[in-house]
Parts: C-alpha cells; sequence; structure tokens
C-alpha cells in the first residue's frame, strides 16, 4: 500500500474581506487622514475663507430650507413647499442660518477645544505621573487616591454642577474636559516610571549626582513621550464627542456659537420636518471621531514597540 504523504502544517484559514480591509485601512489610514484633514482640519483653520456665509446672521424668510438636491413639493400644480437652492447647499435651520457655514465654524470649535483640553490634561497628568512614579511613598498613594476619584465621577454630572455654579462658557468645557482626562496620562505615566526608574541608566545617572528633576526630565520623560503621544491622539477623539456631548445637554459651548452637539440639540425637535438640522452636524461628528480612532491605532501601532512588527 502506498504510503500518503500528510501535510506537516495545516493551512491557514483564509481572512475575510471586511477583516482585511479593516487591516489595510489601519496599515495604510490613508482614507481617516483624508477624512480628518476634509472634516475637521482645513475647515478649522480656513474657515472664514472656506464657509460660504457668516453662521450667525439668519433669515427667518429661509428658515428650515432643504438641501439643495431635494426637489420642491408641489400639489395639482401649485407649489406648497420650496426646493433646496444652490444659495444653502446643506440648507438653514429654524433660523435661517446656512447649515453649511456653522458645521464648518463648529469644526473650528471642536477642534481648539480639542486641543487645548488634552494639551493641558497631558501636561498635568504628566507631571503629576512623573513625579508619583518616580518618588513614590506618600506622593504616589496621594495621587493615585485622587486619580481613582477622578475617574469615578460622571463627566456629564461634573459638568453640569460647574455649569450650574459657573455658568456655560467656552472656558468651563475645557476645564471639565481637562479635569477629567489627566487621570488617564497620570495612571499610564506612572506605570511605565515605575519600570524605567529600575533601569541600570538612572541609577548610573543617580549616581553621577544628576538631580531628580534632571533625571526625570532628562532620562525618564523621553522614555514616555510615546505613550503620552498616543494616548493623546487617541483621547482627541473622545474629547470631540464629550464637547458634542455636553453642548447638546446644554452644558456646553453657549448659544449662539456654532458647535455639533448645539447644532444637533437644536434639530431633534425637527427630525421629521427638517432631519438635514440634525443629520449633518451628526455625520461631522460621526466622520471625525471616526478617523480620529483609526488615526490613533496607526500611531499606537506605529510608537510601539511591542505592536511595530504584528
Amino acid at each position: 500500500m502506498a504510503n500518503i504523504a500528510l501535510p506537516t502544517q495545516l493551512p491557514s484559514p483564509s481572512i475575510s474581506g471586511t477583516r482585511r480591509i479593516a487591516a489595510q485601512v489601519r496599515q495604510y489610514p490613508i482614507f481617516p487622514i483624508t477624512v480628518l484633514l476634509i472634516v475637521l482640519v482645513i475647515p478649522a483653520i480656513f474657515a472664514g475663507q472656506i464657509a460660504p456665509q457668516d453662521p450667525l446672521k439668519g433669515s427667518l424668510r429661509n428658515r428650515l430650507q432643504p438641501p439643495v438636491w431635494t426637489p420642491a413639493e408641489t400639489v395639482n400644480g401649485v407649489e406648497v413647499k420650496p426646493g433646496g437652492t444652490w444659495r444653502h447647499i446643506l440648507g438653514t435651520d429654524k433660523q435661517g442660518r446656512d447649515m453649511l457655514s456653522r458645521i464648518i465654524y463648529g469644526a473650528r470649535v471642536s477642534l481648539t477645544v480639542s486641543l487645548i483640553a488634552v494639551f493641558i490634561a497631558g501636561v498635568i497628568g504628566t507631571s503629576l505621573g512623573l513625579a508619583a512614579g518616580y518618588f513614590g511613598g506618600s506622593l504616589d498613594h496621594l495621587v493615585m487616591r485622587i486619580v481613582d476619584i477622578g475617574l469615578s465621577i460622571p463627566a456629564i454630572l461634573l459638568a453640569l454642577v460647574l455649569v450650574s455654579a459657573i455658568g456655560a462658557s467656552f472656558g468651563t468645557v475645557i476645564a471639565v474636559i481637562a479635569g477629567i482626562f489627566w487621570s488617564r496620562y497620570a495612571r499610564m505615566v506612572r506605570g511605565d516610571t515605575l519600570s524605567i526608574k529600575a533601569q541600570d541608566f538612572v541609577a548610573r545617572a543617580r549616581v553621577a549626582g544628576a538631580s531628580n528633576f534632571r533625571i526625570m526630565l532628562r532620562h525618564i520623560f523621553p522614555n514616555v513621550v510615546n505613550t503620552v503621544i498616543v494616548l493623546g491622539t487617541l483621547e482627541i477623539g473622545q474629547v470631540i464627542l464629550l464637547e458634542a456631548t455636553l453642548s447638546f445637554l446644554g452644558a456646553g459651548i453657549p448659544k449662539p456659537t456654532p458647535a455639533w452637539g448645539l447644532m444637533v440639540s437644536d434639530g431633534r425637535e425637527l427630525i421629521v420636518e427638517a432631519w438635514w438640522v440634525a443629520m449633518f452636524p451628526g455625520v461631522a461628528i460621526l466622520l471625525t471621531v471616526l478617523s480620529l480612532n483609526l488615526f490613533g491605532d496607526w500611531v499606537r501601532d506605529k510608537l510601539d514597540p511591542k505592536l511595530r512588527n504584528v
């Protein structure tokens, strides 16, 4: 009887098309970066030049005009509802303000709030995390207990309390978001600092007479900066989503500033009569947060040595 050679290795299961596309998007994030530039960065920088009209100026005569591709509704040859016009490509809201202009200026608000809040949270959290991880002892216990308290407080509840005490404003939103997200930086940086300070190069720097501040700044911080960058990139999308949620609830950016969350809130009562008032800002939030999350995953894969060769 002839011997039949059996394969020494079973063939690997084929990857589905969806997983293959997702892997390619994460490896080459051309699509999320392009969407991010189109939806967020470029309109935020050049809002004054791109926006076709003043986002705060409206006319009740033009209220609730549909998007440009919407045809007019007629009954027996009589127009009962006008169609869209090229003057208002994405239609108008209930006060006659141009939706496209407000979405463009809303990108500037979202980008400004997210960058400032993430920067402040990163500076505070990184500084406290470095100090807690390096010195240890009572300082470490104190900082970590504050971090635990910060992580246990609901963001929306904290925002509502501050708004009722201070009032809704641009600075209040930034303070709330920075006060929530700094604890995540502190916990991550503290964990990395605990492992790095046990390395030989830190011990040599201490024997050479380097001060504690110099050791943290010149030897430990360069080794945790990748963690800070990755965490900041991943959290920009979460900050934009949180700002939109707070604005939707009335605890964020005050009216009449064109913010995406405010625009969705204004259109929730008109979802049947004028669906575009809430839908287009919601789509802008969706595309921006999705693009930032995909871009953050790509940055994490590139900067994290554990995932670089996976």
